[in-house]
């Protein structure tokens, strides 16, 4: 979880594969009215986000029934979106990529293949809610390369790579 820009797609994509698990785009959910919405410069509201959310909230519930472990991206700013995400109270552990506005703007200005225009960052920034003691959120700096911060992510889930 965390605002555009953090890494997800790229960390949750090194830790697919290095644990073998299936790995979702969150983005790749979203309607084509939402991505339109952002790629024009303008922030999606919660009645945008619902459906969406629910997709999220969907696949996840896929695996859970399935019993297989996946990697899903999702900005999750919201506890009313992380509730909606874990609604059955499954054990679904958020992994909260945290940085520096000016880290994540720098981040988003370099991007080239991305809907999502570095002017919305604010807008996402204003929306997050940062998580409570009582969620199951794990924060990670964004500070340090990407794969280790998908190391970082092993470590403190006592996981293994696929094969090892």
């Amino acid at each position: 979880m965390g605002v555009s820009g953090t890494g997800k797609t790229t960390v949750a994509a090194i830790l697919a594969g290095r644990l073998g698990w299936l790995f979702e785009e969150g983005d790749a959910l979203h309607p084509q009215s939402n991505i339109e919405k952002m790629a024009t410069g303008h922030p999606l509201t919660d009645a945008d986000r619902w459906p969406w959310l629910e997709k999220v909230a969907q696949w996840v519930e896929a695996r859970l029934d399935a019993g297989e472990n996946g990697l899903i991206t999702c900005s999750a700013l919201k506890r009313s979106y992380r509730d909606l995400i874990n609604r059955r109270g499954s054990g679904v552990v958020f992994v909260y990529l945290a940085g520096s506005r000016e880290t994540i703007a720098a981040r988003m200005a370099s991007r080239l293949d991305h809907f999502m225009p570095s002017g919305l960052l604010d807008s996402q920034l204003a929306d997050l809610e940062e998580p409570a003691s009582d969620e199951q959120v794990i924060r990670v700096d964004i500070g340090p390369p990407p794969a280790l911060i998908a190391e970082r992510i092993l470590e403190d889930f006592g996981l293994t790579a696929a094969g090892q």
